[in-house]
């Protein structure tokens, strides 16, 4: 790579880069002649008519002058367009593009074209296609030329690796396909559905599982793996009330908070310090190349360059087309599986209107192509190793299940888009090892509202005694509002629990609080309960308590607040602290074949109580301490759950109340406590079974990986073989250890300097 190309060799060069765009603009100029005579409203002749000749002449002239003005004109106005929403991006390239049409023909001599702007639009967007496919064409035969479309393309220079004759070392490409769980994964393999990943398996990739944290959704998961350490993250949103901040893992002021303290908490900038590049992710793991990573976007100015990987991808008038139209088609695509949906009466279902649509295809589409062509980009600059997500998948199975048609389109085009990296790895300057992980899975399952008829907030509203909707107060002398309709056994308790909470008395009625200690319940209800939902997974905070409170002050405050909770078909299990036991899983008796050694709580003796008497079942409270995976209030939700909950109850920000949803093992479904049927954050399921495939040569991970801290110090392994350290078998060091051990060999141990 390191020589010198002699004359000839560049002037060959240069005659067959001339050929290519003589050629190309030749094939331009014929598709505007074919065009002209296909649509009405456009024309390349002058209104007192112009010869054969005249008419070829101006479209020469035409193709010409559209081709210099994409070539110049255009990624200036790309990168204006970095300040416009990116949603709006896309759409706004079928206008632009043909606003340069409309400019190159009003610069031809004696005014020989004209059209009118919609014919623009179309007549420019075949133009674009037809020359970027011609290019391609011509390039692909010379490796060299089709290297150079690729590193313009990629808004890429050529990259200088080593001297020499040196063969530099392999670089890691590591591509996340956010929410596609193991057995998602294996299934699509097995179905032809992903030839790709089919075929690298054949050639000596492995496939593996690994188990989430708790908190099953990217926020956690990711921070953990680019970062080494999830401590403190208890869900994908949380209230933190030593400063009343409400915490979102998707917005970017929670992002950068969130990267800030883990990179604080290891003292390391993440896994790729160290020539890394991040694309597409919530965090930057350390890199110093940025596209779309949502913890810098919330800086001004230039240290924000995430945005500068859509000026990479759209500066190329072709691609914008191609792309903008790839978004409507994803829109349009949308609208039409929703309808089906609708009339087929598929259940569970939920919502799919308003901008969703618009969102699918930003994810599916948008995203996806500017985050594919990052990593082509990355890979042809040799850089040593990319970290990726792609979210398609993870978008759409939330509103379309995880299972089905929908997603099963969803995973084909994500297989071309991982064949495409592939095939581009072919021409880079280093080999490449890639490594496919998922950070989560997903869990099916008909959403809590829709089961039970009220939403998580309307259920503890109900239980702390607080006004609900009149809608939900009707649900006392009728079943619950479902979308698939049912009177099942689960049901009616459900009414019969939330009858019990709507007639719960005030706490001076009950006799449960008097005199000064009435006085502080009193100031400590005032401000109303946050409730949060993250999938499956719910949580409620008291903001007027400064610190977590306990079982017993949450039952001075609201006494059938917990019961309401624990004994609702719909609630798994729920997480607490209590002054006489430490923390306690407190869950309904009766929906687990064993029981460890704990309390039982019989029937309620209250008359109002007993008006419903919740069915009959007891409340279950278990010390977390003692807690098993295949007994009690966990038994079925799998293994490694009880230490999952019990590493999240010793987080700072773990909520006075945390809500697991109801897990079915025999279905796999759990009732997510947002409007979604494909739902991860909490236990249950596939959601906790994400997966990991690397290829051969790589030390294979622990046989029982668990957690994505875990999964950080494997990938850190891994970079440190692919630089040349030795291969030995990996030994997970514990989490308080830090990631330490597994850093690169090259490159100082040094925080990330964007955070």
């Amino acid at each position: 790579m390191g020589e010198r190309r002699g004359g000839p060799d560049r002037w060959r060069s240069a005659g067959g880069a001339l050929l290519r765009v003589v050629t190309v603009w030749a094939v331009s100029t014929l598709t505007m002649l074919v065009l002209a005579g296909v649509l009405p409203d456009f024309r390349l002749q002058s209104a007192s008519g112009d010869s054969v000749t005249q008419v070829a002449l101006t479209a020469v002239w035409a193709a010409g002058a559209f081709g210099v003005l994409s070539a110049l004109v255009w990624p200036l106005i790309v990168r204006a367009l970095l300040l416009v929403p990116a949603l709006l991006l896309g759409l706004l390239v079928f206008f632009l593009n043909g606003s340069l049409l409309l400019l190159a023909l009003r610069l031809i001599p004696e005014g020989g074209g004209a059209a009118t702007p919609e014919t623009a639009v179309v007549v420019a967007a075949v133009m674009s296609a037809v020359a970027s496919a011609t290019s391609t064409a011509l390039a692909v035969r010379d490796d060299e030329a089709y290297r150079r479309r690729l590193y313009r393309l990629t808004d890429r220079k050529r990259p200088r690796l080593a001297r020499a004759g040196a063969e530099p070392a392999p670089g890691t490409v590591f591509l996340q396909l956010d929410g596609v769980g193991h057995r998602v994964l294996g299934d699509a393999v097995a179905a032809g559905r992903m030839p790709t990943v089919a075929d690298w398996l054949a050639d000596g990739h492995t496939l593996t599982a690994w188990r989430t944290d708790w908190s099953s959704q990217t926020g956690a998961s990711q921070l953990g793996i680019l970062h080494g350490s999830n401590e403190d993250v208890p869900a994908f949103r949380w209230y933190e009330k030593d400063t009343g901040r409400l915490m979102v893992s998707n917005r970017p002021a929670s992002a950068a908070e969130l990267q800030r303290r883990a990179v604080e908490r290891t003292g390391d900038g993440g896994l790729l310090t160290f020539d890394g590049a991040s694309r597409g992710n919530l965090f930057s793991g350390g890199a110093d190349q940025l596209a779309l990573v949502l913890s810098m976007a919330a800086r001004r100015g230039r240290r924000n360059r995430s945005r500068a990987g859509y000026f990479a991808y759209f500066s190329d008038a072709a691609n914008a087309v191609r792309t903008a139209g790839s978004f409507v088609a994803e829109a349009v695509r949308e609208v039409g599986q929703a309808l089906r949906a609708r009339l087929r009466r598929e259940s569970p279902r939920v919502s799919r209107g308003g901008l969703y649509p618009f969102v699918r295809a930003f994810a599916t589409v948008v995203e996806r192509d500017v985050v594919v062509a990052a990593v082509m980009g990355d890979m042809l600059a040799g850089r040593s190793v990319v970290y990726a997500d792609l979210v398609a998948y993870d978008e759409v199975a939330h509103h379309s299940g995880p299972r089905g048609r929908d997603t099963d389109q969803v995973l084909g085009r994500l297989d071309r888009a991982l064949a495409l990296i592939a095939k581009v790895a072919e021409h880079a300057p280093r080999p490449y090892r890639i490594v496919l992980l998922s950070d989560h899975g997903q869990s099916p399952g008909e959403t809590f509202a829709s089961a039970y008829g009220l939403t998580l907030g309307e259920l503890v509203r109900a239980g702390c005694g607080l006004p609900v909707p009149r809608r939900v107060r009707r649900t006392r002398r009728g079943r619950p509002r479902t979308e698939s309709g049912g009177g099942s056994e689960a049901r009616d308790a459900a009414r019969d629990a939330l009858r019990s909470a709507l007639h719960r008395p005030p706490v001076d009625e009950a006799g449960e609080a008097g005199g000064q200690e009435a006085a502080a319940v009193a100031a400590a209800r005032a401000p109303e309960p946050v409730v949060l939902a993250s999938g499956n997974l719910g949580l409620v905070s008291f903001p007027g308590v400064p610190h977590r409170m306990t079982r017993e002050e949450i039952d001075r405050l609201h006494p059938g607040l917990l019961r309401t909770l624990a004994l609702h078909p719909g609630i798994g299990f729920l997480l607490v602290a209590s002054e006489a036991h430490g923390s306690v899983v407190l869950a309904r008796d009766g929906a687990h074949d064993s029981t460890p050694e704990g309390t039982h709580e019989g029937a309620p003796e209250s008359a109002h109580e007993n008006d419903s008497a919740h069915g009959g079942a007891d409340l279950v409270e278990v010390p977390l301490a003692r807690l098993a995976d295949d007994e009690g209030p966990l038994a079925g939700f799998g293994p490694g759950a009880a230490d999952a909950v019990r590493r999240t109850d010793g987080f700072p920000h773990v909520a006075d109340i945390m809500i697991n949803s109801r897990y079915d093992p025999e279905a796999g479904t759990v009732h997510a406590f947002e409007e979604q049927i494909g739902s991860h954050g909490g236990l249950g399921g596939e959601q906790g079974r994400p997966f990991l495939l690397w290829p051969r040569g790589l030390t294979p991970p622990p046989a029982d990986l668990v957690g994505a801290e875990q999964v950080h110090q494997v990938l850190r392994g891994w970079l440190r073989e692919s630089q040349g350290g030795p291969q030995v078998p990996l030994e997970i060091s514990p989490s308080s250890e830090g990631p330490e051990a597994f850093l690169p060999v090259e490159g100082p141990v040094t925080r990330d300097k964007n955070s």
